[in-house]
């Protein structure tokens, strides 16, 4: 996915079941069954980063943050519960991101709806 990253991002997101976007904190977010967010967009939110902000599975923040510091990052707010940083505005790997997408999209899915991602049960 080349352009605009909120777009790539975007269609990733809505892409996946009964997902919704709505601005939270002034910023494109998106929510499972209009509840439960699963991933909020950071345009220079409280710095110079084009980043997105979503849970991780545990051990996965603290894994990738100490492996590649340039991409990933602990957010403000909801870094201590184990939510990941990752940066958009360095190279993006968007299957990576698609990953990382459906993981934390799964994470806070109820089962029936994670039953509807390809690979997933």
């Amino acid at each position: 996915m080349a352009g605009d990253p909120l777009d790539s991002l975007r269609r990733l997101c809505l892409a996946l079941p009964e997902a919704s976007e709505r601005l939270s904190h002034g910023e494109p977010t998106w929510f499972v069954r209009g509840k439960k967010t699963f991933v909020m967009y950071a345009d220079r939110h409280h710095d110079d980063k084009v980043a997105f902000w979503c849970p991780a599975p545990p051990g996965a923040q603290e894994e990738l943050v100490g492996a590649e510091p340039e991409r990933f990052f602990r957010p403000p707010y909801v870094g201590h519960r184990g939510w990941l940083g990752v940066r958009l505005d360095t190279d993006v790997d968007w299957a990576e991101i698609a990953q990382i997408v459906t993981d934390a999209y799964c994470l806070v899915a109820p089962k029936s709806l994670v039953a509807q991602v390809p690979g997933r049960t």
